[in-house]
């Protein structure tokens, strides 16, 4: 069967929207009458890389790609990279700045989350140019 796409723009401009894709992507799945947990993982994992994507590289894309069996997440950004993805994946770690703490992001969970609730992480980085990551959740 094809996969069903869906593609989103992310305003690295604006927190207030930052997470708006997931939401989109959690009614989607909703009404296409996957599991709540595949939907909860997918969420979750998908909101960690919006939010990422606004704090560190001004937005990107999210391009999900919605199979019986799996929904495959890739998102891309322009941003500065990740220049040490081995200590980028330590729970805690974050080069987010005071400003974004004092704003409730920014506590170093996001990468480790969107491992933790994805069969798959792959990241694809290189400094100055930007990252990909794409994720599976399966169903």
């Amino acid at each position: 069967m094809a996969a069903l796409h869906f593609h989103f723009d992310i305003d690295g401009e604006d927190f207030s929207s930052a997470g708006d894709a997931s939401v989109v992507m959690k009614k989607k799945l909703r009404q296409l009458g996957f599991p709540s947990d595949a939907i909860r993982r997918c969420s979750i994992a998908m909101y960690e890389g919006e939010i990422n994507m606004v704090i560190h590289a001004n937005g990107g894309t999210a391009d999900v790609d919605v199979y019986p069996d799996k929904i495959v997440i890739v998102l891309e950004d322009h941003g500065p990279g990740i220049p040490n993805v081995e200590l980028a994946m330590q729970e805690g770690y974050s080069t987010s700045t005071e400003q974004i703490r004092n704003m409730g992001f920014g506590a170093g969970m996001g990468l480790p989350n969107m491992k933790r609730y994805t069969e798959s992480l792959e990241i694809e980085t290189k400094v100055g140019v930007g990252t990909k990551l794409t994720m599976v959740v399966g169903v």
